[in-house]
């Protein structure tokens, strides 16, 4: 099958491949561009692990073509912080104990980001339904949810200071 150039922006950064119309975002990701952050669960869409955030919305990239992405906006768990300089909401994993293995953590954290700029002032049960497409074996989502519900007190004061 005939290669297509893809171009899109990455964590900020624009960035350019070669890779097959039908061939798998998530691999691409990976493989050709070495973007490692989201993971290969299921390669159904049920984990989440894979999720990232294109174009102002949250997507398994284990469903999304690579011809699909052309030109679009993505953001990965690489995107969001990094270690020297964390996002609330991956400080907040960390503080609330919200990750066990860490193999779902990246697609949760990219999750509960776009969630909360959907929903900035969510209640505990807006973050379990929002959530509920990105599974973890080891935590028992507790201490995940109450990391997002931190997260998002911590946001808005944060907004309301800088107001």
């Amino acid at each position: 099958m005939e290669k297509m150039h893809l171009k899109m922006t990455v964590n900020g950064e624009e960035m350019e491949t070669l890779a097959e119309p039908r061939e798998l975002l998530i691999h691409v990701l990976r493989e050709r561009l070495n973007i490692t952050g989201p993971h290969i669960g299921c390669e159904t869409s049920h984990c989440g692990a894979c999720t990232i955030d294109m174009d102002g919305k949250s997507v398994k990239s284990c469903t999304v073509f690579a011809a699909q992405a052309g030109g679009a906006d993505i953001t990965t768990i690489e995107g969001l912080g990094n270690p020297d300089n964390l996002h609330v909401l991956q400080e907040m994993f960390k503080e609330h104990h919200g990750l066990q293995c860490g193999f779902c953590t990246p697609g949760m954290i990219t999750r509960a980001y776009r969630l909360l700029q959907e929903i900035p002032d969510p209640t505990e049960e807006e973050v379990r339904f929002g959530m509920s497409g990105n599974l973890c074996r080891c935590t028992g989502y507790q201490n995940i949810v109450k990391a997002i519900m931190a997260a998002a007190t911590e946001m808005n004061a944060t907004k309301e200071a800088a107001q």
